[in-house]
């Protein structure tokens, strides 16, 4: 059974919002500075400016986006961390992949219908062998 679904509007929290600004050298990737703002969209001093990047994996099923925190207290000290965090981002996401296949491939797969009765289709007992 699947839970009720929430009829709930949802609410956005006044205490924890962030102006965006978008930094690419549209080449490598993006990097997007999120500065903490109050209600009134004044800055809050009271937390720290974070940094994350962005970047995609090209795969055989297609583009796998990334999307990495860089740990930076600058935008100049971002880029520069830029290729290292994206180096751990891709190795995060290879792990998971690999962990996603383990798991697809340790599944028991049922066929529809289960098994057919024994005897065979259409066998008027069990155990009897009919010629």
């Amino acid at each position: 059974m699947s839970p009720e679904p929430s009829h709930e509007t949802p609410k956005m929290n006044p205490a924890d919002l962030w102006r965006e600004d978008v930094f690419t050298d549209r080449q490598v990737g993006t990097i997007r500075r999120l500065i903490p703002v109050k209600a009134d969209g004044a800055a809050d001093p009271g937390r720290k400016v974070v940094f994350i990047g962005e970047a995609s994996l090209m795969t055989a099923a297609g583009s796998l986006p990334l999307n990495f925190e860089i740990p930076a207290d600058t935008l100049e000290q971002a880029v520069a961390g830029y290729g290292k965090a994206v180096e751990v981002a891709f190795q995060e996401a290879m792990e998971e992949l690999k962990e996603l296949r383990r798991r697809a491939s340790s599944q028991i797969v049922i066929p529809q219908g289960g098994l057919p009765p024994a005897g065979g289709p259409g066998a008027p007992g069990l155990g009897k062998l009919k010629l």
